[in-house]
């Protein structure tokens, strides 16, 4: 009866000596002092199509709609950078999210932007980027390292990729929003 008493209390020693050790993966990968950085790419809002010569149109109707829905979206997230392209419609998408947290619009040239310079600039922040159809996920994929998203459709307004680096750790998302913006006139 001793014996397997004394067998008892070994078990639980070594059970609670194994159970209190911090795993090295976890607290390697995911102290205390992990860094987190959250990107939120989007295509521009729905552009003035009335004069197919016009290479800078604006936001028509619904693409105005469009991007204050996205302000909401974005609402009880703490944006600290704001990044769009030289375009109207770009800049008309980033205003309503760039004014309610109160921030300066950053221009970006997604063909020349530096990312290793940009994710440094960007650490332990949360970020909007607008784009176009033809850049964000592009730009996406270069972030996370791999082709994971195709080019998006010309009719694609409402794809928000989230892309969040804890560390050296980076996970993505495509989530789709529809919008209950006002109907083309």
């Amino acid at each position: 009866m001793q014996r397997y008493i004394l067998y008892i209390i070994i078990v639980q020693l070594l059970l609670f000596s194994t159970s209190c050790k911090d795993d090295p993966k976890i607290t390697e990968d995911f102290s205390t002092e992990s860094v987190i950085s959250t990107f939120y790419f989007i295509r521009h809002a729905e552009k003035d199509r009335s004069n197919p010569e016009d290479i800078d149109p604006e936001l028509d109707q619904k693409g105005l709609g469009r991007a204050m829905h996205w302000a909401e979206i974005l609402g009880d997230v703490a944006i600290h950078a704001v990044y769009t392209t030289d375009f109207e419609r770009t800049a008309m998408t980033a205003a309503p999210t760039s004014v309610k947290n109160d921030i300066t619009l950053q221009y970006y040239d997604p063909e020349t932007i530096n990312l290793e310079q940009f994710k440094a600039d960007n650490l332990g922040k949360n970020v909007l980027v607008v784009g176009h159809s033809n850049t964000t996920a592009n730009l996406v994929n270069k972030i996370v390292g791999k082709d994971a998203y195709t080019a998006m459709d010309d009719s694609d307004n409402g794809s928000l990729f989230i892309v969040q680096m804890v560390n050296e750790h980076v996970t993505s998302q495509r989530l789709h929003f529809d919008c209950n913006c006002p109907k083309e006139r």
